[in-house]
């Protein structure tokens, strides 16, 4: 019999629906196969695969050897709560404890906006590492503004003083291959993956040799205190009874509308998982953030089928509709 984990998820939950799933016979998902590619950093949540890429604008992937009908429930869940919508899409779920794994589109890029700031973060506190020191007091006040209410100013400077060189060698030493960085100081137009925005979560999430303990504790209590405003998207549907780590992202283009990117760990005293959601073609950010919360609920609920008490889809904020940051129009960038 398994017990509860602290966060109120019983894995006995997921055996039941599993067991449910199984003999009703719902095994309409597209289940492949995902193999384990592991960067010198941090292990690849899954080898990025150009045949599965290339279905995946049309399926949702998921697999789990220990729960394939939660996995068979996840993927029919969220093709279901993008239905309908004009919003296209990557998704990724990682969740290494249950061993269960989602993808769509997770090789598809998009214009980060301003989930790029954790990278940014991420190449601020390894610099520091590298050269044995604590962070300035100036860098502490930037990382924090840019962090937990989207400084744009505080990202700008921070981009500028790492350079291309050092943040290509961030993203080199975390495995982050698919990542495009963006055209001189235009940051928000870095070009992201679902798959790279994963790993990225799991060097925060987990040990490696990219960041120290420290660090990643650093990062993650940053990302907690995201102010309220700024906490949509991918914490919907959560466990009231986990922490969230979460960064977002929100711009609109004169193509492919409104970019909403949402990315968050999720974490309790001996686990967690994490989800990311990219989108574009959304013709209001409410309504993007809408298409980006129904498919964070479906997830949650279904890799916590015991939780009752969740996290509520965000409210409508007087904020939402003003760009996270200005972009001219640029005709050589898609």
């Amino acid at each position: 019999m398994c017990a509860p984990d602290s966060r109120g998820r019983s894995r006995h939950g997921l055996l039941l629906v599993t067991v449910v799933v199984v003999l009703l016979g719902s095994f309409i998902a597209v289940l492949a196969p995902v193999a384990s590619a592991a960067s010198p950093a941090v292990a690849s949540p899954a080898s990025a695969n150009p045949a599965v890429a290339s279905r995946a604008a049309a399926a949702v992937v998921c697999t789990s050897k220990s729960h394939p009908a939660v996995a068979a429930a996840l993927a029919r869940d969220i093709q279901a709560a993008r239905s309908g919508r004009s919003s296209t899409v990557a998704v990724w779920v990682d969740d290494p404890g249950a061993g269960i794994s989602c993808s769509l589109s997770g090789s598809s890029h998009f214009d980060s906006a301003s989930i790029v700031k954790v990278t940014i973060l991420g190449a601020v506190l390894r610099k520091a590492l590298d050269q044995h020191r604590y962070l300035t007091s100036t860098e502490a006040a930037q990382l924090r503004a840019m962090i937990t209410r989207s400084d744009n100013n505080a990202a700008s400077a921070l981009w500028a003083k790492l350079g291309r060189s050092y943040l290509q060698h961030f993203l080199n030493l975390a495995g982050m291959r698919q990542t495009v960085l963006g055209p001189g100081g235009y940051w928000g137009l870095t070009q992201v993956t679902a798959h790279d925005e994963t790993l990225l979560l799991r060097l925060l999430l987990t040990g490696n040799t990219v960041l120290s303990n420290n660090s990643r504790a650093y990062a993650l209590g940053l990302m907690a205190q995201v102010i309220s405003s700024q906490r949509w998207g991918v914490p919907a549907g959560a466990p009231r009874s986990v922490t969230v780590h979460v960064k977002n992202g929100w711009l609109p283009r004169a193509t492919h509308g409104w970019r909403i990117n949402s990315i968050g760990g999720f974490t309790w005293s001996n686990g967690w998982y994490s989800i990311v959601v990219l989108s574009m073609d959304n013709p209001t950010m409410s309504y993007g953030i809408t298409t980006v919360e129904a498919i964070a609920r479906v997830i949650h609920r279904n890799l916590n089928p015991s939780v009752k008490t969740v996290i509520a889809p965000s409210a409508p904020n007087p904020a939402w509709g003003t760009p996270d940051e200005l972009i001219p129009a640029l005709p050589a960038i898609p």
